[in-house]
């Protein structure tokens, strides 16, 4: 519980910062959080010697996500995080080979999941909008 709780605080305080300096009216703040977190699974990877080609997939998964909603909505981005605050909570009880802490699924699971829901109602309340890049 105390690890979720550091979560909450932290995504509290990155929402804060980010709107206290304005980072996030840049369209790529968000998404490069989205495609920052869901790359930590490598490093566990890594870390506890496992194979790195399922947790390299997922983190693909999500950052392809990431670089969509970039383009195209700040909602699909917020989803993405959330997402992944899902798949952080469940991937214990999916994968039989966890790389993970222990203490990780509900610290970043929270921080996903309240980070999300702040990206998802400010892409509704369009206080940060997406700007159209041209390609």
């Amino acid at each position: 519980m105390f690890s979720a709780s550091i979560g909450f605080a932290l995504s509290l305080a990155v929402a804060f910062l980010a709107r206290v300096t304005r980072f996030d009216r840049d369209s790529s703040f968000y998404p490069s959080i989205l495609i920052f977190i869901a790359s930590f699974y490598i490093l566990f990877a890594v870390l506890a010697g496992h194979s790195i080609y399922r947790e390299l997939s997922i983190a693909l998964a999500f950052s392809c996500v990431a670089i969509f909603g970039a383009y195209k909505s700040l909602l699909i981005v917020g989803l993405g995080i959330v997402a992944h605050g899902i798949y952080d909570i469940f991937q214990v009880t999916v994968f039989s080979n966890n790389v993970a802490p222990m203490w990780w699924p509900s610290f970043c699971g929270v921080v996903d999941l309240a980070l999300g829901l702040w990206v998802i109602y400010l892409s509704k309340s369009r206080q940060v909008q997406v700007k159209q890049h041209v390609v």
